[in-house]
């Protein structure tokens, strides 16, 4: 894999992108295959997965300095390129800090190269970064290379490195065997994860199928969370959509098993809410929607935002698609009982104590379940009850929801909108079935602790819900959310007290951590399920993040 993380105050435009590499035709289909993906640049982090996955691009937009401090990597190689002011010297940004920075990213050996379109004050620049451990590429020749303006130095100090800082990037796994439990949206997506990086991955599930539990709804939506503050969970929601976004054009039949649809966001409470950063390249990911762009004026939307990058997905399509991946196997009817490590390899048993497989790392991917088998570790590995007391609360939520086929077959219904509607609950029009086209609503939502309500109530729930996402399709609709024979589906999904994921290690004392967790996706499975694998990737190989490293830490599994 090739990694190339970029550095930028503000994103580039397609139409930059098209321009820059205008005269070189073997570069058009990969500048194609970029501008598919080449939207909505906030500041912060941007991960795109080009060439089947096998060379990353990070993006990261803003302050350089500030963002340098947010990544972690061992850069091979580091490349800037300087706009110098009017007398020809290096700009003021490039003061010792900046160096330091570089420098935190370097090893022994990492070259730098640092372009500019005019002479650059080499004595300057060889004092600047010479104090920072960066030798001139050769001590007896001009580091000036002869075709360009540019110093050219290697990162080699005369001291010793040493690693005292907490944040320090941890040393990359060694390659070997992983077993993953649970094979759903964070299961699947971990052992592919996993697997384009050379891991052999066994992925077990109790159920004879992949996606039997939540990750088996019929189809759901891909979209990003809002918030006028543009909190947490919204700068995670975004950069999973992408990534998402990306998997499902990569394995999926289009119009058939995903579609980017666009999404249209209601939001009830009063006028959609934007944050102030989204106020220039904010539009390219959302926009107000305008309800006469539409054929259908007998519609009546009302405000809200409309994602024209968001999808409708089918996940068990794409899980199946995530385990068939090269590298991955999969093995139903595996109830996973207890974990036994000796010798540096965790034995996964089942209830009679026969062994089920046997890997170096393990990942706990099976949402709620998870829970009974960590209190068997801490019974049986008394080094980890500590540790674990600080997992957050997880808990499942059941879910129910409500579907039909359209009565007369008609894919143009006009009492339904032509695309996904989300606020309170969801509404998914126009779907394929295999006997037809319906629609899906929901989703009803109870704590599993509380006496599971009846269908019939779930599906009055869930009409209560399109009352104030649609009031006039609810109308419509009433007869069959009355029927008492509306169609359903039902899940439980697993969730955390802050409603964001758990992707860490749980032996966080080790220097090489060997049991890992990654679920409490809750309602988000298809945004957060490929963040969090690429994450776990990420600090397995010793790989720059995916996200900026305080937004990781808000993910960590042992998060207080």
């Amino acid at each position: 894999m090739l990694h190339y993380v970029a550095f930028c105050h503000q994103g580039a435009t397609v139409a930059d992108l098209a321009s820059t590499c205008a005269g070189n035709l073997p570069l058009q289909p990969l500048v194609a295959q970029l501008s598919e993906q080449w939207f909505g640049l906030l500041p912060g982090f941007h991960r795109f997965l080009l060439d089947q996955g096998r060379v990353v691009l990070t993006l990261c937009v803003g302050d350089t300095l500030a963002l340098l401090r947010q990544q972690k990597f061992e850069a091979d190689a580091i490349t800037a390129h300087v706009n110098l002011a009017a007398d020809g010297s290096a700009p003021e940004s490039w003061s010792v800090w900046s160096a330091k920075a570089l420098a935190r990213c370097c090893r022994r050996g990492t070259t730098l190269r640092i372009n500019a379109a005019a002479p650059l004050e080499l004595t300057a620049l060889r004092d600047l970064f010479g104090q920072c451990g960066f030798l001139p590429a050769s001590q007896s020749a001009n580091p000036v290379a002869p075709d360009s303006c540019a110093f050219q130095a290697r990162f080699d100090p005369s001291w010793v490195l040493k690693k005292t800082r907490q944040d320090a990037q941890s040393p990359a796994l060694p390659i070997a065997r992983c077993a993953v439990v649970g094979a759903g949206l964070a299961g699947a997506s971990v052992a592919a994860s996993l697997a384009r990086r050379g891991w052999q991955v066994q992925v077990l599930d109790q159920a004879a199928e992949p996606a039997a539990g939540a990750s088996g709804l019929p189809v759901g939506l891909l979209v990003p969370h809002v918030s006028s503050d543009d909190c947490t969970l919204s700068r995670l929601s975004r950069a999973g959509v992408r990534l998402m976004r990306q998997q499902a054009g990569e394995l999926l039949q289009l119009g058939v098993d995903w579609a980017p649809s666009g999404v249209l966001e209601r939001q009830l409470d009063g006028v959609p809410q934007l944050p102030a950063s989204w106020s220039d390249s904010g539009q390219q990911w959302s926009s107000p929607y305008q309800a006469d762009a539409l054929d259908n004026s007998t519609i009546d939307l009302g405000p809200g935002i409309w994602h024209h990058k968001g999808a409708w997905i089918k996940p068990a399509k794409l899980v199946q698609s995530w385990l068939n991946q090269p590298g991955v196997s999969f093995m139903g009817n595996a109830q996973v009982d207890r974990l036994r490590q000796q010798n540096g390899v965790w034995d996964l048993l089942d209830c009679h104590g026969r062994v089920l497989c046997s890997a170096e790392r393990v990942v706990l991917a099976n949402a709620s379940g998870a829970k009974a088998l960590l209190q068997t570790v801490q019974r049986d590995h008394p080094a980890l009850a500590k540790p674990l007391k600080n997992l957050p609360t997880m808990q499942g939520v059941r879910g129910l929801l409500s579907w039909a086929r359209y009565a007369d077959g008609n894919t143009n219904n006009k009492v339904f909108p032509p695309f996904p509607v989300n606020g309170s609950g969801s509404i998914i029009p126009n779907m394929a079935l295999a006997d037809g086209t319906g629609w899906f609503m929901g989703s009803s939502y109870q704590p599993e602790w509380q006496v599971a309500h009846s269908d019939q109530d779930n599906h009055l729930r869930n009409f209560a819900r399109l009352q104030k996402l649609l009031p006039a399709l609810a109308r419509t609709q009433e007869s069959a959310f009355f029927s008492g024979t509306l169609p359903s589906w039902k899940g439980t999904r697993c969730v955390t007290a802050d409603r964001l994921p758990l992707a860490g290690p749980i032996d966080q004392q080790e220097e090489q951590p060997s049991l890992w967790l990654c679920a409490g996706m809750g309602s988000r499975g298809l945004s957060f399920s490929m963040l969090c694998a690429e994450l776990l990737a990420a600090r397995w190989g010793a790989e720059p993040l995916p996200i900026e490293a305080n937004l990781a830490k808000s993910l960590d599994a042992l998060r207080a």
